[in-house]
């Protein structure tokens, strides 16, 4: 069964729990999960929208396709003996600098011990300056050695899908045209990572141009993880390529092949 541990902010808590419901009752087959995925959500209210509209999205998935999912605004889920009954980590929206410094040596050893991790949008917030507290460098450097600058404003651009051959993004069209946020950082973690998807500058406004301007991409020294920095807008959990990205995303991370 599928279950929210913790709910949103007030403003979405109908909104989320009217969507919870046992979908694995509901297909016998569903009652022994392939794998179990833990998705810890941000408070942020920026991102509350994108959260709700997330949720059944991710349920939906993980009926269809015979997976376990549990959702959580609740960071204090995320601790060692808690972890051990997941195989996939999904960080909606939670920047890396909200998690305390205990659950952040529960998230780097669950990642180092080879199981899957799925970072949404916020979750690639690196950088020392969003926090006065000591700053958690194995994730950046995780990441792909990447620190976050300040987005454009939100507008609609398009995003280029270069590498079709990765189980993540070998259903994807070639090119995804949305509205978002473009996150920049400040250089390319090209050198470091695979990437699967870039920005097509030429599509719309930076705020300091990349050049190469990679938004999905996988650390291979982590052979389960993958970033996806799209996804500030509630409306890409109704786009067919979004889902496509976000439910490959998960099923890959949660392989064993």
């Amino acid at each position: 069964m599928i279950r929210h541990l913790a709910s949103f902010a007030a403003a979405f808590t109908l909104t989320v729990f009217a969507c919870a419901r046992p979908t694995f009752a509901q297909d016998p087959a569903a009652h022994n999960p392939t794998f179990r995925v833990l998705a810890i959500t941000s408070k942020a209210k920026d991102h509350l929208k994108m959260i709700a509209a997330a949720a059944p999205m991710l349920e939906k998935m993980a009926a269809e396709n015979r997976f376990a999912i549990d959702i959580s605004d609740d960071a204090t889920l995320v601790n060692d003996e808690n972890l051990a009954g997941y195989q996939v980590f999904v960080q909606l929206q939670q920047a890396p600098f909200d998690f305390s410094p205990t659950q952040q040596q529960a998230l780097q050893k669950f990642i180092e011990a080879g199981h899957g991790w799925v970072g949404i949008h916020a979750a690639g917030l690196t950088g020392k300056s969003f926090t006065n507290k000591p700053y958690w460098q194995w994730f950046e450097d995780f990441l792909g050695g990447v620190t976050y600058s300040p987005h454009p404003k939100f507008q609609p651009g398009t995003l280029m899908v270069e590498d079709r051959t990765h189980p993540a993004s070998k259903n994807l069209p070639a090119r995804i045209d949305i509205s978002d946020e473009w996150y920049e950082f400040n250089e390319s973690p090209r050198p470091r990572v695979r990437v699967l998807a870039t920005a097509d500058e030429s599509t719309y406004k930076q705020n300091k141009p990349m050049g190469d301007h990679p938004l999905v991409w996988t650390n291979e020294k982590y052979p389960r993880t993958i970033y996806i920095a799209i996804g500030h807008d509630a409306a890409l959990c109704d786009n067919p390529a979004f889902q496509t990205l976000v439910r490959d995303a998960i099923l890959w991370a949660g392989s064993s092949d």
